[in-house]
C-alpha cells in the first residue's frame, strides 16, 4: 500500500481479539460483563464513600479517585470494542483513534500517579502516625489530586501528538482491540524513530519515578511493620500492604511489559493478553481488592445498599 497523501485522512481497522466469527458473541458477552462489573462495581465504590462521613479521609479519598479513574480507564477501549462487535465494523476514524489513543493515556497516567499518592498516604499513615492528620490534611490531599491530574492531561500530549507528525497508508489493520500507541507507530509509513523516543522517554519518566516511589514508600513500611511487636499487627499491616503491592504489579508489570517491548515485537496474543490484564481485568478487581476486604468498606456498602433498597 502506497503512503497516504497528507491531505486525506486513513481508515483504520481494529481487527480485535479474535477474527473468528464463532467466537464473537462469546467475547462480547465475556467483555460487557467485565465492564458492567468494572463500571458498577467502582460506582459503588464512589457511593459508599461519599455517603459514609466515617470514609472522609485521604486513603478512601484517593480511593474514590482511584474508582472514578478507572471507569474512565476502561470506557476509552472497550465500548468502542462491543460496538464493533455488535455492528460487525472494525472500523475507527482517524480521530476516533487519536483521540482515543489520548484519553486512554490520560487515565492510564492518572491511575499510575493515584496508585502512587495511595501509597504516600500509607507511609505516611505507618511511618508517622502521629502525625498522620497534620501531613494528609485537605489542602495537602486536594493539591495532590490536582497535580495528577494536571501531569496526566500534559504528559498524555507528546506521545499522542506524535501521531499528527506521522505518515499512514490509507487502509491501516490494527491487530489489536483499540488504539495502542506503540501498534499504530508500528504501522506508520513515515520515519517513527523521534515518535518511539519520545514515547521511551515519557513512559520511562512517568512510568518510573511512581513506582521508584511505591516500592520505596513500601520499603520503609515493612521496615516499621516488622517493628511491630504482636503477630496480629503485622499480619494486619502486611495484608493492606500485600493488597495494594498486588494491583500495583499488575498494572506495572503488564503496562510496562507491553510499552517497553513494543521496538521489536509486534502484537501477539501474549500482548494482547497483557493489554486485556491492565486495561480491563485490574480495574475490575480494584474495588474487591481495595474495599470488599475493608471492613469499614463493607460496612459502608451495606448502608448504602439498603438505604437504596428501603428507598424504593
Amino acid at each position: 500500500m502506497e503512503p497516504r497523501n497528507h491531505s486525506v485522512l486513513p481508515v483504520f481497522l481494529l481487527l480485535g481479539l479474535s477474527e473468528k466469527p464463532e467466537i464473537q458473541s462469546v467475547l462480547f458477552g465475556l467483555f460487557l460483563s467485565l465492564y458492567l462489573v468494572t463500571v458498577f462495581g467502582n460506582l459503588f465504590i464512589i457511593l459508599a464513600i461519599c455517603s459514609d462521613s466515617h470514609l472522609h479521609t485521604p486513603m478512601y479519598f484517593f480511593l474514590s479517585n482511584l474508582s472514578f479513574a478507572d471507569i474512565c480507564f476502561t470506557s476509552t477501549t472497550v465500548p468502542k470494542m462491543l460496538l464493533n462487535i455488535q455492528t460487525q465494523s472494525k472500523v475507527i476514524i482517524y480521530e476516533g483513534c487519536l483521540t482515543q489513543m489520548y484519553f486512554f493515556t490520560v487515565f492510564g497516567l492518572l491511575d499510575n500517579l493515584l496508585l502512587t499518592a495511595m501509597a504516600y498516604d500509607r507511609f505516611v499513615a505507618f511511618c508517622h502516625p502521629l502525625h498522620y492528620t497534620v501531613i494528609m490534611n485537605p489542602q495537602l490531599c486536594a493539591q495532590l489530586l490536582v497535580l495528577t491530574w494536571l501531569i496526566s492531561v500534559l504528559g498524555a500530549l507528546p506521545e499522542s501528538l506524535t501521531m499528527l507528525q506521522l505518515s499512514f497508508c490509507a487502509v491501516i489493520e490494527i491487530p489489536h482491540y483499540f488504539c495502542e500507541l506503540p501498534e499504530v507507530l508500528h504501522l506508520a509509513c513515515s520515519d517513527t524513530f523521534i515518535s518511539n523516543v519520545i514515547l521511551y522517554i515519557v513512559t520511562g519518566v512517568i512510568g518510573f519515578f511512581p513506582l521508584a516511589g511505591i516500592l520505596f514508600s513500601y520499603s520503609q513500611i515493612v521496615s516499621s511493620v516488622l517493628k511491630i511487636s504482636t503477630v496480629g499487627g503485622k499480619y494486619k499491616a502486611f495484608s493492606t500492604c500485600g493488597s495494594h503491592l498486588s494491583v500495583v504489579s499488575l498494572f506495572y508489570g503488564t503496562c510496562l511489559g507491553v510499552y517497553l517491548s513494543s521496538t521489536w515485537t509486534h502484537a501477539s496474543q501474549a500482548g494482547m493478553f497483557a493489554s486485556v490484564l491492565y486495561t480491563v481485568v485490574t480495574p475490575m478487581m480494584n474495588p474487591f481488592i481495595y474495599s470488599l476486604r475493608n471492613r469499614n468498606m463493607k460496612r459502608a456498602l451495606r448502608k448504602l445498599l439498603c438505604s437504596m433498597s428501603s428507598s424504593q
